[in-house]
């Protein structure tokens, strides 16, 4: 079911965009607010608050424009009875957000988010295909205008936080099909976010597929000092871009407020020829 909050959508005005300069974005799955614990069922509500203090201070310092969250709970009786998503948009001064509710029973609440600086000019969500025994996971998407430089305000950019299944690659595999369909009449720049559950191991890569499937880049694809997940140091949580843009920094943030690491990286628009348009093209962005 759908749970989106925001204030109303509508075009920008000239001061409703990301200033301009890089776009600053990071991608945090945020453990459903129990911090490293083993389960969020043995966290206190007063701890989950403390936690989540812990991260709204890591958004603020990072100073991201869009921040994509995982694992993102509305109130749930598992993780202390309230929205973690509208805690974090509040402590961390984000004025807009978007949570997309992927799972949710009696005990639970959960999906993925994005905060932002600036409105969201368009917005839709998605839960993948149930996945029985584990969890349906799935994306948010939210549209936000930027200005990159004077001569191209605003440009349009997509940007998605999304999760994938943890269990098994074959499944893994059909949710990303599913996110290619659903993102195969986008247009504009993109962005996604999010944790992929996969490492970049050559051309079976879940990444991989996602990158050929929708033509983006990751950054030093290949590095082996990136890692996110603190129990293996795994390479999980990942920021793709499209291929008109660009990567200008990008680091795995040390600070231990979940069991993932934050990834923060400034993204810029590559150079254009004199007759190349600045945002949207023609063809689809993703093929399905």
């Amino acid at each position: 079911m759908r749970a989106v909050d925001s204030p109303s959508i509508g075009l920008p005005t000239m001061q409703e965009h990301a200033d301009s300069g890089p776009l600053r974005v990071l991608t945090l799955n945020v453990a459903h607010g129990r911090k490293d614990a083993l389960n969020q069922v043995l966290v206190s509500r007063e701890a989950v608050k403390r936690n989540l203090t812990e991260v709204a201070g890591l958004l603020r310092d990072a100073g991201a424009d869009v921040v994509a969250l995982q694992e993102a709970d509305g109130p749930s009786r598992w993780s202390g009875g309230f929205d973690h998503v509208s805690a974090l948009a509040g402590q961390a001064g984000y004025p807009w957000h978007l949570r997309a509710s992927h799972a949710k029973t009696w005990l639970f609440d959960y999906g993925t988010a994005l905060l932002s600086r600036v409105p969201f000019t368009d917005q839709l969500d998605h839960a993948f295909r149930p996945s029985p025994p584990s969890m349906t996971k799935g994306l948010t998407l939210g549209q936000v205008a930027w200005c990159p430089d004077g001569d191209a305000c605003p440009i349009y950019v997509d940007i998605v936080s999304v999760h994938l299944d943890f269990s098994r690659e074959s499944v893994r595999k059909q949710q990303v099909a599913e996110m290619a369909a659903i993102l195969s009449d986008r247009t504009h720049p993109m962005i996604v976010l999010g944790d992929l559950n996969s490492d970049w191991s050559g051309n079976d890569s879940i990444v991989t597929e996602l990158a050929q499937r929708c033509g983006m880049q990751v950054y030093q694809p290949l590095a082996d000092d990136l890692g996110t997940y603190l129990s293996n140091g795994r390479r999980l949580d990942w920021v793709l871009i499209s291929d008109d843009l660009m990567f200008l920094h990008h680091e795995v943030l040390p600070h231990m407020v979940s069991d993932h690491h934050a990834v923060l990286a400034d993204i810029g628009l590559k150079a254009r020829g004199a007759n190349a348009p600045a945002g949207a093209r023609t063809s689809p962005r993703c093929t399905e």
